[in-house]
């Protein structure tokens, strides 16, 4: 489906339904499989973020979450309410292991003044603002056609740029797109198999980085992309900007695992902490089994990683010196039972 038409028609009438138990299990379920495939830290925005941080707490993956808003004037209102909540209960908890930011949705969903509000919580408890930004050409028109400025230069006169921003997507930017982005430090998230198939774009990554703007790489959740495996992201990454740029050298397989690793860390505001092995930092650790045929024999480690590699060849996950599975056998004891909750929340919407 078009995103609009998946969103709108597939999506959004579900999310209606959810209670805080669907939200819960469904997040713990990401978090399973994000630990069993590799991921240390993840981002994201949605309703009934309390749940998501419950999940995160039990299974020990580490994460910045915020409440999305939506809509404008009393909803977004009430939404607001319940993202300074959020922060005020679980900002810094699970031993520090959930950071909470605020993430309005996107130009499309907050006005002029939703998104001013947002300026102002953010900057009050000095959070990040993660929002979706020119994910497909008409999201472009349209904002251009309403308020005669790209999405970039309306976020720019929202004030969004005044706080360190998260940026979703990034399909679509021109000249002066980017040397805002550049002038206000932000960071990019590219997550190129979710823009493949819901056939939005591709980002034009080499010409952000030249640019010396920071951009990691993700997987838009397992809605759009069937799967949070980061090594598929990583391959569909380097591939699309190759055929792009009809030049197989236009990106190497090193400057892609640091698009996953420590430029991901750095577009998060957590370069400090985590996304390299360095002394002082967290030990957010995998251990990858190598000795398989299709990883065999090994010429280059990185072309390997980038590759080569998926998911299932993490055999040891670490997040803050605990390990969360080792050889591929999970710490957590409930996997059996939260598929199994995960396929009758299935059944209730007939999803």
């Amino acid at each position: 489906m078009e995103l609009q038409d998946w969103l709108s028609k597939a999506i959004w009438p579900i999310e209606d339904k959810l209670t805080k138990e669907d939200i819960y299990f469904a997040s713990k379920l990401g978090c399973i499989e994000m630990i069993k495939s590799g991921t240390t830290t993840f981002n994201d925005m949605y309703f009934f973020e309390e749940e998501t941080a419950r999940a995160v707490d039990e299974t020990g993956i580490r994460a910045n979450l915020g409440r999305a808003i939506v809509f404008d004037g009393e909803e977004a209102d009430k939404r607001l309410k319940e993202a300074e909540n959020l922060y005020k209960r679980c900002n810094g908890t699970a031993e520090g292991r959930i950071r909470i930011n605020l993430p309005p949705h996107a130009p499309y969903t907050c006005n002029k003044e939703t998104l001013g509000k947002c300026v102002e919580m953010a900057q009050k408890y000095k959070m990040q603002i993660h929002i979706h930004l020119s994910e497909t050409a008409k999201e472009n028109e349209d904002i251009i056609k309403q308020n005669g400025q790209t999405p970039t230069e309306y976020l720019n006169e929202c004030g969004i740029f005044n706080v360190p921003c998260i940026l979703a997507h990034a399909v679509y930017l021109n000249e002066k797109d980017i040397k805002i982005i550049k002038k206000a430090n932000a960071g990019i998230i590219h997550n190129p198999i979710s823009n493949l198939k819901l056939a939005s774009g591709i980002a034009d990554i080499i010409k952000y980085r030249q640019e010396k703007i920071k951009v990691g790489l993700g997987t838009d959740g397992a809605g759009s992309t069937n799967s949070l495996d980061m090594f598929e992201e990583m391959r569909a990454c380097s591939l699309l900007q190759k055929i792009s740029y009809k030049k197989a050298s236009v990106i190497n397989a090193y400057t892609i695992l640091k698009m996953a690793t420590i430029e991901g860390a750095e577009v998060l505001g957590l370069q400090d902490q985590i996304g390299s092995l360095e002394e002082g930092k967290l030990a957010d650790i995998i251990i990858l089994n190598l000795n398989k045929p299709h990883l065999q024999p090994l010429h280059n480690i990185y072309s390997t990683l980038v590759y080569s590699c998926t998911g299932q060849d993490v055999e040891t996950t670490i997040v803050d010196g605990k390990i969360l599975m080792e050889n591929q056998k999970l710490h957590i004891d409930d996997e059996e039972q939260i598929i199994k909750k995960c396929n009758e929340i299935k059944v209730k919407y007939m999803i």
